[in-house]
Protein backbone atom coordinates (compact mmCIF):
# COMPACT_ATOMS: atom_id res chain seq x y z
CA UNK A 1 0.00 0.00 0.00
CA UNK A 2 1.97 3.00 -1.27
CA UNK A 3 -0.10 5.66 0.49
CA UNK A 4 -0.84 4.25 3.95
CA UNK A 5 -1.44 7.06 6.46
CA UNK A 6 -0.97 9.69 3.73
CA UNK A 7 -3.38 12.59 3.32
CA UNK A 8 -4.09 13.17 -0.37
CA UNK A 9 -5.95 16.23 -1.67
CA UNK A 10 -7.35 15.92 -5.18
CA UNK A 11 -8.58 19.26 -6.46
CA UNK A 12 -11.11 18.55 -9.16
CA UNK A 13 -11.72 15.04 -7.86
CA UNK A 14 -15.43 14.73 -8.50
CA UNK A 15 -15.27 13.39 -12.06
CA UNK A 16 -13.03 12.09 -14.83
CA UNK A 17 -9.32 11.73 -14.19
CA UNK A 18 -9.54 13.32 -10.75
CA UNK A 19 -12.18 10.86 -9.58
CA UNK A 20 -10.31 7.90 -11.03
CA UNK A 21 -7.15 9.04 -9.23
CA UNK A 22 -8.98 9.66 -5.95
CA UNK A 23 -10.39 6.13 -6.05
CA UNK A 24 -6.94 4.71 -6.82
CA UNK A 25 -5.32 6.64 -3.96
CA UNK A 26 -7.99 5.34 -1.55
CA UNK A 27 -7.44 1.77 -2.73
CA UNK A 28 -3.78 2.13 -1.72
CA UNK A 29 -4.47 3.33 1.80
CA UNK A 30 -4.69 7.11 1.45
CA UNK A 31 -6.99 9.43 3.36
CA UNK A 32 -8.57 11.12 0.37
CA UNK A 33 -9.95 14.66 0.32
CA UNK A 34 -11.53 15.91 -2.90
CA UNK A 35 -12.90 19.19 -4.20
CA UNK A 36 -15.38 20.03 -6.91
CA UNK A 37 -17.72 22.81 -7.95
CA UNK A 38 -20.79 20.66 -8.57
CA UNK A 39 -22.37 19.53 -5.27
CA UNK A 40 -24.23 16.63 -6.89
CA UNK A 41 -21.21 15.02 -8.52
CA UNK A 42 -19.13 15.81 -5.44
CA UNK A 43 -21.54 13.92 -3.18
CA UNK A 44 -21.62 11.02 -5.63
CA UNK A 45 -17.83 10.89 -5.72
CA UNK A 46 -17.51 10.94 -1.93
CA UNK A 47 -20.01 8.08 -1.69
CA UNK A 48 -17.87 6.04 -4.09
CA UNK A 49 -14.58 6.52 -2.19
CA UNK A 50 -14.09 4.85 1.22
CA UNK A 51 -13.66 7.38 4.06
CA UNK A 52 -13.30 10.30 1.65
CA UNK A 53 -14.22 13.88 2.55
CA UNK A 54 -15.51 16.29 -0.06
CA UNK A 55 -15.32 20.07 -0.13
CA UNK A 56 -17.31 22.19 -2.53
CA UNK A 57 -14.86 24.75 -3.88
CA UNK A 58 -14.11 26.64 -7.07
CA UNK A 59 -10.36 26.69 -7.73
CA UNK A 60 -10.66 30.06 -9.48
CA UNK A 61 -11.75 31.57 -6.14
CA UNK A 62 -8.50 32.06 -4.22
CA UNK A 63 -10.31 32.94 -1.00
CA UNK A 64 -12.26 29.68 -1.24
CA UNK A 65 -8.98 27.81 -1.66
CA UNK A 66 -7.62 29.44 1.47
CA UNK A 67 -10.72 28.35 3.40
CA UNK A 68 -10.33 24.84 2.04
CA UNK A 69 -6.72 24.58 3.21
CA UNK A 70 -7.68 25.89 6.65
CA UNK A 71 -10.37 23.21 6.95
CA UNK A 72 -7.92 20.47 5.97
CA UNK A 73 -5.39 21.86 8.44
CA UNK A 74 -7.97 21.62 11.21
CA UNK A 75 -9.01 18.10 10.24
CA UNK A 76 -5.79 16.46 9.10
CA UNK A 77 -2.96 18.81 9.95
CA UNK A 78 -1.03 18.03 6.77
CA UNK A 79 -1.11 17.29 3.06
CA UNK A 80 1.27 14.59 1.84
CA UNK A 81 0.14 14.56 -1.79
CA UNK A 82 -1.53 17.36 -3.70
CA UNK A 83 -3.03 16.55 -7.09
CA UNK A 84 -4.23 19.70 -8.86
CA UNK A 85 -6.55 18.41 -11.55
CA UNK A 86 -9.30 21.04 -11.71
CA UNK A 87 -9.71 22.43 -15.19
CA UNK A 88 -12.10 23.63 -17.86
CA UNK A 89 -12.09 23.48 -21.65
CA UNK A 90 -12.18 26.39 -24.02
CA UNK A 91 -12.15 25.64 -27.75
CA UNK A 92 -12.74 28.52 -30.16
CA UNK A 93 -10.82 29.96 -33.12
CA UNK A 94 -8.95 33.22 -32.62
CA UNK A 95 -11.66 35.39 -34.22
CA UNK A 96 -14.32 33.98 -31.89
CA UNK A 97 -12.48 34.19 -28.54
CA UNK A 98 -14.12 36.56 -26.09
CA UNK A 99 -12.30 38.29 -23.27
CA UNK A 100 -14.71 36.67 -20.82
CA UNK A 101 -13.97 33.15 -22.07
CA UNK A 102 -10.21 33.82 -22.03
CA UNK A 103 -10.33 35.10 -18.45
CA UNK A 104 -12.53 32.22 -17.29
CA UNK A 105 -10.26 29.49 -18.68
CA UNK A 106 -7.11 31.15 -17.36
CA UNK A 107 -8.61 31.83 -13.94
CA UNK A 108 -9.16 28.08 -13.51
CA UNK A 109 -6.44 26.37 -15.55
CA UNK A 110 -3.54 28.68 -14.70
CA UNK A 111 -4.16 31.22 -11.94
CA UNK A 112 -6.31 28.93 -9.80
CA UNK A 113 -3.89 26.01 -10.07
CA UNK A 114 -0.82 28.07 -9.21
CA UNK A 115 -2.45 29.66 -6.17
CA UNK A 116 -3.79 26.29 -5.03
CA UNK A 117 -0.19 25.05 -4.84
CA UNK A 118 0.87 28.22 -3.04
CA UNK A 119 -1.86 27.90 -0.39
CA UNK A 120 -1.37 24.16 0.12
CA UNK A 121 2.37 24.52 0.78
CA UNK A 122 1.75 25.54 4.39
CA UNK A 123 0.62 21.96 5.04
CA UNK A 124 3.36 20.21 3.06
CA UNK A 125 6.87 19.25 4.07
CA UNK A 126 9.80 16.97 3.30
CA UNK A 127 8.71 14.05 1.16
CA UNK A 128 5.66 15.84 -0.16
CA UNK A 129 4.56 15.39 -3.75
CA UNK A 130 2.62 17.71 -6.04
CA UNK A 131 1.15 16.57 -9.35
CA UNK A 132 -0.54 18.91 -11.79
CA UNK A 133 -2.66 18.01 -14.79
CA UNK A 134 -1.30 19.54 -17.97
CA UNK A 135 -2.18 18.63 -21.55
CA UNK A 136 -0.47 17.70 -24.79
CA UNK A 137 -2.54 20.60 -26.13
CA UNK A 138 0.12 22.91 -24.71
CA UNK A 139 2.71 21.37 -27.03
CA UNK A 140 0.93 21.03 -30.38
CA UNK A 141 -0.77 23.40 -32.80
CA UNK A 142 -4.44 22.45 -32.76
CA UNK A 143 -6.70 25.01 -34.48
CA UNK A 144 -9.29 26.36 -32.05
CA UNK A 145 -7.23 25.45 -29.01
CA UNK A 146 -5.59 28.83 -28.40
CA UNK A 147 -7.20 29.73 -25.06
CA UNK A 148 -6.76 26.29 -23.50
CA UNK A 149 -3.25 25.78 -24.90
CA UNK A 150 -2.07 29.16 -23.62
CA UNK A 151 -3.33 28.39 -20.11
CA UNK A 152 -1.85 24.89 -20.01
CA UNK A 153 1.39 26.11 -21.57
CA UNK A 154 1.68 28.70 -18.84
CA UNK A 155 0.96 26.04 -16.25
CA UNK A 156 3.73 23.84 -17.65
CA UNK A 157 6.19 26.74 -17.31
CA UNK A 158 4.94 27.42 -13.78
CA UNK A 159 5.41 23.80 -12.72
CA UNK A 160 9.06 23.85 -13.79
CA UNK A 161 9.74 27.04 -11.85
CA UNK A 162 7.86 25.77 -8.77
CA UNK A 163 9.75 22.47 -8.89
CA UNK A 164 13.03 24.38 -8.89
CA UNK A 165 11.97 26.51 -5.94
CA UNK A 166 10.84 23.54 -3.85
CA UNK A 167 13.56 21.01 -4.62
CA UNK A 168 15.65 22.18 -1.65
CA UNK A 169 12.62 21.56 0.60
CA UNK A 170 12.45 17.97 -0.72
CA UNK A 171 9.00 18.50 -2.21
CA UNK A 172 8.68 17.02 -5.68
CA UNK A 173 6.56 18.73 -8.34
CA UNK A 174 5.58 16.96 -11.56
CA UNK A 175 3.04 17.22 -14.34
CA UNK A 176 1.01 14.56 -16.11
CA UNK A 177 -0.10 15.62 -19.58
CA UNK A 178 -2.92 13.54 -21.02
CA UNK A 179 -3.74 13.28 -24.66
CA UNK A 180 -7.34 12.76 -25.74
CA UNK A 181 -9.14 11.23 -22.76
CA UNK A 182 -12.89 10.65 -22.94
CA UNK A 183 -13.97 12.48 -19.78
CA UNK A 184 -16.86 14.85 -18.97
CA UNK A 185 -14.55 17.83 -19.59
CA UNK A 186 -14.58 17.06 -23.31
CA UNK A 187 -18.33 17.70 -23.36
CA UNK A 188 -18.21 20.96 -21.38
CA UNK A 189 -16.49 23.27 -23.84
CA UNK A 190 -18.04 26.73 -24.19
CA UNK A 191 -19.63 27.21 -27.59
CA UNK A 192 -19.45 23.54 -28.64
CA UNK A 193 -22.59 21.49 -29.29
CA UNK A 194 -22.73 17.69 -29.55
CA UNK A 195 -21.94 17.80 -33.27
CA UNK A 196 -18.85 19.94 -32.68
CA UNK A 197 -17.69 17.64 -29.87
CA UNK A 198 -18.09 14.59 -32.13
CA UNK A 199 -16.06 16.31 -34.86
CA UNK A 200 -13.35 17.19 -32.36
CA UNK A 201 -13.16 13.58 -31.16
CA UNK A 202 -12.78 12.37 -34.74
CA UNK A 203 -9.96 14.86 -35.27
CA UNK A 204 -8.27 13.66 -32.09
CA UNK A 205 -8.57 9.98 -32.99
CA UNK A 206 -6.88 10.62 -36.31
CA UNK A 207 -3.81 11.91 -34.46
CA UNK A 208 -3.43 9.01 -32.00
CA UNK A 209 -1.14 6.16 -33.13
CA UNK A 210 -2.99 3.75 -30.81
CA UNK A 211 -6.25 4.66 -32.61
CA UNK A 212 -8.33 5.08 -29.47
CA UNK A 213 -9.15 7.58 -26.77
CA UNK A 214 -7.45 7.15 -23.43
CA UNK A 215 -9.26 6.22 -20.24
CA UNK A 216 -9.28 8.08 -16.94
CA UNK A 217 -7.83 5.07 -15.11
CA UNK A 218 -4.79 5.13 -17.38
CA UNK A 219 -4.05 8.69 -16.34
CA UNK A 220 -4.65 7.79 -12.69
CA UNK A 221 -1.94 5.14 -12.81
CA UNK A 222 0.56 7.74 -14.02
CA UNK A 223 -0.53 10.16 -11.30
CA UNK A 224 -0.06 7.58 -8.56
CA UNK A 225 3.37 6.65 -9.88
CA UNK A 226 4.54 10.28 -9.79
CA UNK A 227 3.05 10.74 -6.31
CA UNK A 228 4.68 7.62 -4.89
CA UNK A 229 8.14 6.88 -3.57
CA UNK A 230 8.73 4.90 -6.77
CA UNK A 231 9.30 8.31 -8.38
CA UNK A 232 11.52 9.59 -5.56
CA UNK A 233 14.24 10.79 -7.99
CA UNK A 234 11.81 12.52 -10.35
CA UNK A 235 10.87 16.18 -10.21
CA UNK A 236 9.97 18.82 -12.83
CA UNK A 237 8.98 16.00 -15.19
CA UNK A 238 6.12 16.16 -17.67
CA UNK A 239 4.76 12.65 -18.26
CA UNK A 240 2.73 12.30 -21.45
CA UNK A 241 -0.18 9.85 -21.34
CA UNK A 242 -1.34 10.19 -24.92
CA UNK A 243 -1.11 6.93 -26.85
CA UNK A 244 1.95 8.24 -28.67
CA UNK A 245 0.14 11.25 -30.11
CA UNK A 246 2.91 13.69 -29.28
CA UNK A 247 6.02 11.52 -29.38
CA UNK A 248 5.15 9.73 -32.64
CA UNK A 249 4.03 12.71 -34.69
Amino acid sequence: MRFDNKTVLVMGGNSGMGLASAKAFASEGAKVRITGRNPKTLDEAVAAIPDAVGYQADISDITATERLISRIEAQDGKIDVLYVNAGVGGFAPLRDISEEDWDFVHSVNLKGCVFAIQKALKLMGKGGSIIVTGSIGAHVSLPGNLTYAAAKGGLYAAVKVIAGELVSEKIRVNMVSPGPIDTPLLHRNPGMDDKAVAALKEQMLGAIPMHRMGEADEVARAVLFLASDEASFITAANLFVDGGALELR
